[in-house]
């Protein structure tokens, strides 16, 4: 399997401040460990800096140049959004990496693709920056598939804290799917079993909501009984991930307890999915993971797994994720017409 590898020097010049979490370090460590992956074909490029049209499928104008006139200047964009004088710029390279990823994958230069990128995006709403965010990388990358041709994209969010920009932006949209794991309550608020989607989009978004502490096992059970069945009646043209590793169990933030093997257990079913119903088109995002240990070990071992490597299948789910399961598939059986038990 050939996987697309896009990162830029440029992204670690965004600088949101000494002690901020979303450090210029992470990328840093992300690299070093991809140096020895077991990947026989990984292929590296940087991206070319996304347009402002192909932003504007997600953002307003008067939003992406109030982002465009901070270029070169300290700013801040909400109280957790810091920008230094290259971040404009590296938030632009991030949008195109995903612009970039989507295209080589439907075109079929390569197999996948995983964006190292930097500021992330998912909780980046059309007219707001927040949460670390700038533009919303995975949206915007949704928007540039369904240019291209594919007919339905289905958009897999993994990170800790629920990707909020994302499900905005598509809760009315039927021609993508939104499935997002995350620690409920938590930053920002929102993400609750009961936001489904509206009007053409009712149905298209499915949300699980998962008490601290759960581990390798209560995501593998998720998403192989939440998210397999959606994924089969849904039937993608394309699969994205909003792949963030703040669920690590040494991460600082998430208080989750995902390994390194958890996340490549994840990347598997996603895979899998990609590979019944998308010809195995996956792009894949970076999105928080703050532990530079677990951030960097999870993207080898997520990127190993794109390249063709057997992910492991924890088994041995907690009662809390067993009903969290259960909960989630109630709501999927109301909501997506075709479902079973």
């Amino acid at each position: 399997m050939t996987t697309l590898l896009l990162h830029d020097a440029l992204m670690g010049e965004h600088q949101p401040g000494p002690h901020h979490p979303e450090s210029p370090e992470r990328l840093g460590a992300i690299m070093r460990a991809l140096e020895d992956a077991d990947h026989p074909a990984l292929v590296h490029r940087a991206p070319r800096p996304a347009s402002t049209a192909e932003i504007a499928r997600v953002h307003g104008q008067r939003y992406i140049d109030h982002v465009a006139a901070l270029r070169g200047k300290r700013a801040s964009l909400d109280p957790d959004t810091h920008l230094s004088p290259q971040s404009v710029d590296a938030a632009f390279a991030a949008a195109g990496a995903a612009v970039h990823a989507v295209e080589a994958v439907l075109r079929g230069e390569v197999d996948n693709a995983f964006c190292a990128v930097r500021p992330p995006g998912h909780h980046a709403l059309p007219q707001l920056g927040m949460g670390f965010c700038v533009f919303n990388n995975v949206a915007i990358a949704a928007e540039h598939a369904l240019t291209l041709g594919a007919r339905r994209v289905l958009i897999v969010d993994w990170d800790v804290h629920h990707g909020n920009g994302t499900q905005a932006h598509f809760y009315e949209r039927p021609e993508v799917l939104f499935f997002d794991a995350h620690r409920y309550p938590f930053y920002p608020g929102s993400g609750a079993l009961h936001e489904i989607g509206r009007g053409p989009g009712l149905g298209r978004t499915l949300n699980a909501p998962m008490p601290a502490g759960l581990g390798d096992a209560d995501y593998h059970l998720l998403f192989s009984e939440a998210l397999i069945p959606v994924a089969a009646d849904f039937a993608p043209d394309l699969v994205l991930v909003s792949a963030g590793y703040d669920a690590h169990m040494d991460d600082p933030l998430g208080d989750q307890r995902l390994s390194d093997e958890g996340f490549a257990a994840l990347a598997g079913t996603v895979v899998q999915i990609a590979r019944a119903h998308a010809g195995g088109k996956v792009v894949m995002l970076l999105e928080g993971g703050y532990d530079l240990g677990g951030l960097a070990r999870s993207v080898r071992a997520t990127v190993e797994v794109l390249g063709g490597s057997t992910p492991p299948e924890p088994h041995g789910a907690s009662r809390a994720g067993e009903a969290l399961v259960n909960d989630v598939r109630l709501i999927a059986r109301r909501s997506f017409r075709g479902l079973g038990d």
